[in-house]
C-alpha cells in the first residue's frame, strides 16, 4: 500500500475484550516495521491498555491511537506514549461524545473519529457521526495546536466526501483500499482523495 501512494500505514490492534475481534500484536508491528517507511499509526483497541505501551512503542509505532474508555486514567496513557517519544491520539466511538477529547486537547497529536462500531472491518459509515467530526474541527480549531483529525470507518469515495467536508485531515480506509487487488491499490487511493 505505501508503493501505492498511502500517507501511513494504519494498524488496527484488537485484543477480543474491548471490541469483539482479535488481530495483532506488538510482534507483528516489529515483523513489519523494516517493510515501509510510512509512519505506522497504531490503533490499540485493547484494555486495559496501559501495559502494552511499551511494546508498541517498541515495536516502531509512530503514533498510538488509544480510547477514553481503555483505561483508567486518560492523562496518564497519554503522557505515558509521549514519553516515548512517540505521538498520541484518542479514538472516539460513534456514541462517544466529541467533549471526551477535550480535557487532552493540549497533549495529544491526533483525534480519530470512528464511524463504524470499532472491532470488523467491511462495516457501512455511520452518517450520523458526521456532525461530531465538525464540531471536533472546530474544537481543533478553537485549540491554535497541530491536532490531525482523521476518520475511520466505512470510507468509501462517497463517505470520504463527507469526512473531508466535515474537516477530517486524515482518512483510513481497507474494504475500499484493498479492492480489486494490488493492481487496483493506486486508483483506490486516488478515489478516495477525490483526485482524478
Amino acid at each position: 500500500m505505501a508503493e501505492a501512494g498511502a500517507d501511513m500505514i494504519h494498524i488496527d490492534v484488537m485484543d477480543g475484550h474491548f471490541v469483539p475481534n482479535l488481530t495483532i500484536g506488538p510482534a507483528v508491528v516489529k515483523a513489519l516495521r523494516p517493510h515501509t517507511d510510512r509512519p505506522f499509526d497504531v490503533h490499540l483497541m485493547i484494555a486495559p491498555v496501559d501495559p502494552f505501551i511499551d511494546a508498541f512503542a517498541d515495536a516502531g509505532a509512530d503514533i498510538i491511537t488509544v480510547h477514553p474508555e481503555s483505561g483508567a486514567h486518560l492523562h496518564r496513557t497519554l503522557q505515558r506514549i509521549k514519553d516515548r517519544g512517540v505521538r498520541c491520539g484518542v479514538a472516539l466511538n460513534p456514541v462517544t461524545p466529541a467533549g471526551a477529547v477535550a480535557p487532552v486537547l493540549g497533549q495529544i497529536d491526533l483525534v480519530l473519529a470512528m464511524t463504524v462500531n470499532p472491532g470488523f472491518g467491511g462495516q457501512s459509515f455511520i452518517a450520523e457521526v458526521v456532525p461530531k467530526i465538525a464540531a471536533l474541527r472546530a474544537m481543533i480549531d478553537g485549540v491554535g495546536r497541530a491536532i490531525d483529525l482523521e476518520v475511520d470507518g466505512g470510507i468509501t469515495a462517497a463517505t470520504a466526501r463527507l469526512a473531508r467536508a466535515a474537516g477530517a485531515d486524515l482518512l483510513v480506509a481497507g474494504t475500499a483500499a484493498f479492492a480489486g487487488g494490488a493492481g487496483a491499490y493506486g486508483a483506490n487511493l486516488e478515489g478516495l482523495r477525490g483526485e482524478p
